[in-house]
């Protein structure tokens, strides 16, 4: 039986994923530290999902407390760890630096040497589209590179790629990153767009759109994430036997390495995606048009090449779809 550790168990794509991984029979450890970034009621909501699961079991632990850490790894046998516990959101890195570095870095430090340590078989972690910062060569590569991010959050995730990088050349430890692309779908998080519209537009106030709606998004939903990630644990990775040491490429190495973009490779003008959600609600927004907000880009599109090549998938789900998934769910969870 296949043990995999799951950070951030209680957020939106741990949760997910962690229900996905129990129904094909695997023994989850659910890590979280329920922080109030966001509602911490929904967090529980999705914990008490999972733990009636008898190969669910769950622990109340801060990615930074490196005892506790220490311990974890010392006393279970993790074949797989998947970390997607992270200090998120492009905005908020503004306001508080100091939780990103903490959980981003010093945290996914601990994660490290956890799977250093313990001889774990495959780190799978949770990187993000934002890392493309001032890129505009689109659609965004793997093999570009990345090094203008625009956020500090962006920032901590480019960091994480080179961490794991250098444990998986050191230690030969295999690890893949994954940079998501703009999740959504039900029990989404309250600070994304789509709940953020949800919830103004079912109480009658307008909605905030930035770039005065000049924007477009990589939408991916949740399903296709958590798809993603399953195929990719599973493929360990290997060194790479046609690095010759002379590439100047991010995507390349002789590490048992991989990094993958997971998006839906057909960017969305947000204008649209504000008209497919007025369809699924019933109900047109009032639209409150305001400039861009320091720290975020204007596009983003994903180049998923390299995920079709290695595991044979491809994200796919329509946002006409994706959209009526989450109004439903929304409507039920919240009695509107």
């Amino acid at each position: 039986m296949v043990k995999v550790l799951v950070t951030g168990a209680a957020g939106f794509i741990g949760f997910h994923l962690s229900q996905k991984l129990l129904a094909r029979g695997n023994d989850v450890v659910g890590l979280d530290n329920l922080n109030d970034y966001y509602d911490v009621s929904l967090k529980q909501a999705r914990l008490e999902q999972l733990k009636p699961h008898p190969q669910f079991s769950f622990h109340f632990l801060d990615l930074g407390d490196r005892s506790g850490m220490m311990q974890l790894f010392a006393t279970q046998s993790f074949d797989i760890v998947i970390n997607l516990a992270a200090q998120a959101g492009v905005r908020y890195s503004l306001e508080n630096p100091h939780a990103y570095i903490d959980s981003n870095l010093i945290g996914f430090t601990n994660i490290l040497e956890g799977c250093r340590h313990h001889r774990i078989q495959h780190l799978v972690f949770a990187s993000s589209s934002s890392v493309y910062g001032a890129n505009t060569k689109t659609p965004f590569s793997v093999h570009d590179n990345v090094d203008h991010p625009l956020s500090l959050y962006a920032a901590t995730k480019k960091a994480n790629e080179l961490m794991a990088h250098t444990y998986s050349h050191l230690y030969r430890l295999p690890t893949t990153g994954l940079r998501f692309f703009t999740v959504y779908g039900p029990w989404g998080r309250p600070d994304m767009a789509l709940f953020l519209f949800t919830k103004a537009i079912l109480a009658g106030q307008p909605i905030d759109v930035f770039n005065f709606g000049q924007m477009q998004r990589d939408f991916t939903y949740i399903d296709d994430i958590v798809e993603g990630i399953l195929r990719v644990a599973d493929q360990i990775p290997t060194p790479n036997p046609s690095w010759t040491g002379t590439q100047p490429d991010p995507g390349t190495s002789n590490a048992p390495y991989r990094l993958y973009n997971i998006g839906n490779h057909q960017p969305v003008e947000l204008m649209h995606f504000i008209t497919v959600l007025e369809a699924a609600l019933g109900i047109k927004a009032e639209k409150n048009l305001l400039p861009m907000q320091l720290g975020d880009v204007p596009a983003t599109y994903a180049e998923v090449d390299d995920l079709i090549r290695d595991v044979g998938f491809c994200p796919n789900t329509p946002i006409e779809v994706g959209i009526q998934r989450f109004v439903s769910w929304y409507r039920s969870y919240y009695k509107v």
